[in-house]
């Protein structure tokens, strides 16, 4: 499959709208669109730092880019009121134009975002004190919780993330210190591929090993599965800048295989600090 890891991806966000019931979409203004090759999800009253949910990916990938698809995908996130997006442009995202065409509608480029791979081969072992298990229908609320505040997501968006654990396709996973909830983890498997995301640990807990050794076990359920390639994404690394995220993957024997220029609306132009 061409583009298996863009694939996935995508398959992961448009089924993170289609868990959201009728009450949802209306209460946090959501939306996922269709715009060329580009699936356009929105989540309009989030907060500016939501662009993991608030991102356009896939465009000019499987059919070239046209000016008015990059018009109707602003449009998108101006009509519900979304103050910061992100646009991903892949590196063989087509026409040349489009980076010209997302500057004059008056996007500019930010940090990119690197897209990791990984077969087959066996996780590392990690050692934690903390307990990590599948989480249960109980801990739904507590997951939606530390992926919210991990992602700034804010409490409105608490019962979405909640719909996540036991949903057909998702394979959430917590750690726990006794029985209080330390960090988070979620596996989507569609056509034998793997996506992993929203790793998040509450900051208590933070250095604790959590986040390693969710990673180890989204792997091997992976694995488990029958999947044959697994994929996780992550803002780029940049030279003096201490980056977990970036090396806890890396750890884990993910390459990373090509990074997507992201195009974002000026940081001046929020309307909040």
């Amino acid at each position: 499959m061409e583009h298996e890891s863009e694939f996935i991806e995508r398959r992961t966000y448009e089924d993170m709208h289609a868990a959201a019931d009728a009450e949802l979409r209306v209460r946090l203004k959501l939306g996922g669109y269709e715009v060329g090759s580009a699936f356009v999800s929105v989540a309009g009253v989030l907060p500016p730092p939501a662009t993991v949910i608030n991102i356009a990916c896939g465009l000019g990938l499987r059919k070239r880019a046209t000016r008015d698809d990059v018009e109707k995908v602003v449009a998108h996130y101006s009509g519900a009121g979304v103050q910061r997006y992100l646009i991903q442009l892949h590196p063989q995202a087509q026409p040349a134009a489009l980076e010209n065409w997302l500057s004059n509608a008056g996007l500019e480029q930010t940090r990119g975002e690197v897209m990791f791979e990984r077969g087959r081969q066996a996780p590392p072992t990690v050692s934690t004190s903390l307990r990590v298990r599948e989480a249960k229908p109980d801990d739904a609320d507590a997951f939606g919780r530390i992926v919210c505040d991990a992602f700034e997501f804010s409490e409105a968006a608490v019962p979405w993330m909640a719909r996540l654990v036991g949903r057909p396709g998702w394979h959430t996973y917590m750690s726990f210190e006794g029985d209080e909830p330390a960090g988070t983890g979620a596996l989507f498997v569609e056509n034998d591929l793997a996506y992993l995301i929203f790793g998040a640990t509450a900051p208590k807990y933070r250095g604790r090993g959590s986040q390693s050794a969710i990673l180890t076990t989204r792997i091997a359920a992976a694995l488990d599965l029958g999947c044959w390639a697994l994929a996780v994404s992550t803002v780029e690394s940049i030279p003096g800048v201490q980056h977990h995220s970036y090396n806890n993957i890396e750890k884990m024997g993910f390459k990373p295989k090509y990074v997507r220029r992201n195009f974002a609306p000026p940081k001046s132009r929020s309307l909040t600090p």
